[in-house]
């Protein structure tokens, strides 16, 4: 199984999904994180647009970024864009919230076979939870995606406290060292 999970994170490295900044159209929402991982140098530019539907649900229309790093890095981005593109911003939040819960087990996987389930790929980065050097390098994109939801603009000051209520983040804690950066720690 390992070597299975290593290989799925090696694909995702070679060929990455999402990757290549693309301009939101105009009249889109889009919001736009830069992140650094200050103990590796990975850093990553994530853009997200979002559409909200007549129902008022909030969803992810593209997710693309650009950036340079580890192969752990990359393949988590890729995976990452993956699950969430076409999403729901509530589900691309709780997949973030179990991802995050994913690497927190040291390597002994979530006890809940739905949550690895709902994962898909993202299962892959278990064995990486044992390194914690490398848990910066799993959750750099999915700290760019929390924060990108939250500066997305143009959806009206109610869509945007939606967005910003649902991206709460207990488990990340970032520090602004210039206006468009943030680093992981």
């Amino acid at each position: 199984m390992e070597q299975l999970y290593q290989q799925v994170i090696l694909d995702h490295a070679k060929t990455p999904h999402g990757r290549g900044l693309v301009d939101a159209a105009p009249g889109r929402a889009c919001g736009e994180s830069h992140q650094i991982n200050p103990t590796c140098g990975d850093e990553v530019t994530l853009r997200v647009t979002v559409d909200a539907a007549d129902d008022g649900a909030l969803t992810l229309g593209s997710v693309t970024w650009e950036g340079q790093g580890c192969s752990i890095s990359q393949a988590s981005l890729s995976v990452m864009t993956e699950l969430v593109e076409g999403g729901s911003v509530q589900q691309a939040e709780q997949l973030g919230d179990l991802f995050r819960d994913l690497m927190g087990t040291r390597g002994k996987g979530l006890d809940d076979d739905t949550a690895e389930d709902l994962l898909g790929d993202a299962s892959a980065f278990t064995g990486v939870s044992r390194y914690p050097a490398r848990i910066k390098c799993a959750l750099l994109g999915w700290a760019a995606l929390r924060d990108a939801l939250v500066r997305t603009d143009t959806l009206g000051r109610d869509a945007s406290a939606t967005i910003a209520a649902t991206a709460s983040a207990p488990h990340t804690t970032t520090s602004n060292p210039a206006p468009d950066s943030q680093e992981i720690s």
